[in-house]
């Protein structure tokens, strides 16, 4: 008779030692993309980039990143989005200093919106370490996590604000065609890197207890109006979606228009928030929870 006792620990690891050990065996260079029957399957990275594996390489970007968060605590988050162009301050004070120098009038033109939108920057920090100082104060079933993109800009500024404060904080960055590294602000074991975008966009959604999005380009836009959309048809559960920087939001999307011609309902101007002040996102999200 078949013996179904698990098997111990130290054997389950062995084995996988001793599967690693096979992918080890191959260099680290372009001959590892080269057809070999006989290696392993799941150690063989001609078979897996194989348009037929998709459905596994999927799956794989599902489950790394969820088992990764569940086993370091991470269940609840608080996701920033914003643009990934967006500077601190002190660095755009140095832009400004250099283009003044230069004599160049569009150099100047351009850092001094730099200046401008780092203030930007500076809010996504302080609203992190409110945040984060929340969380310090909670068991750990009731604490909530800054979640970004993992990038530059807004999401550096987040990840930074809660880093600050001793808090873990969670990137899922993206690989682009100009390589985009993590910001030094995720925690490493929290820094999750995405072939596709719609994986990503799901764990954003997978812990989210609320959504706060600074001004940004596309890939915020895109990001915000999937979580909008996710609400709004009740696909995922009610949470705050904070808009910061109301005259940039207002001035770039007429939602008013979209009721008047009909093609969204009154009350779905109730699932948006614009706010100006660190605080006031902050206040939003503790009184719909009734933190």
């Amino acid at each position: 008779m078949e013996n179904t006792k698990p098997l111990p620990n130290l054997l389950i690891e062995q084995r996988m030692a001793d599967a690693w050990a096979d992918v080890l065996k191959y260099p680290a260079d372009d001959t590892v993309l080269h057809p070999n029957a006989h290696r392993l399957a799941f150690a063989d990275p001609e078979f897996l980039l194989r348009r037929e594996a998709r459905g596994i390489r999927i799956q794989l970007e599902m489950l790394k990143p969820d088992l990764g968060q569940s086993a370091q605590g991470i269940h609840s988050t608080v996701v920033v989005f914003g643009s990934a162009r967006f500077c601190a301050p002190e660095k755009a004070q140095t832009l400004l200093a250099d283009a003044q120098a230069s004599g160049d009038a569009q150099a100047v033109a351009n850092a001094q919106r730099q200046l401008r939108n780092a203030q930007h920057y500076d809010q996504a920090r302080l609203f992190a370490r409110l945040v984060a100082q929340y969380s310090a104060q909670q068991v750990a079933e009731k604490k909530l996590f800054i979640c970004t993109g993992g990038g530059p800009g807004i999401m550096e500024a987040a990840n930074r604000g809660a880093h600050e404060m001793g808090a873990p904080t969670v990137g899922l960055n993206i690989a682009l065609p100009h390589e985009q590294s993590a910001n030094p602000y995720v925690t490493p074991s929290l820094s999750f890197k995405f072939h596709y975008f719609a994986l990503r966009k799901m764990h954003f959604m997978m812990r989210a207890k609320a959504l706060v999005a600074f001004p940004g380009g596309f890939g915020t836009l895109d990001e915000l109006f999937e979580v909008i959309t996710l609400v709004q048809t009740k696909k995922s559960q009610p949470v705050p979606i904070v808009l910061f920087g109301s005259a940039y939001w207002k001035r770039l999307i007429n939602i008013d228009a979209m009721v008047e011609e009909g093609v969204i309902a009154p009350e779905d101007l109730e699932l948006l928030h614009y706010v100006d002040d660190p605080q006031d996102a902050w206040d939003i999200i503790a009184q719909f929870y009734r933190l």
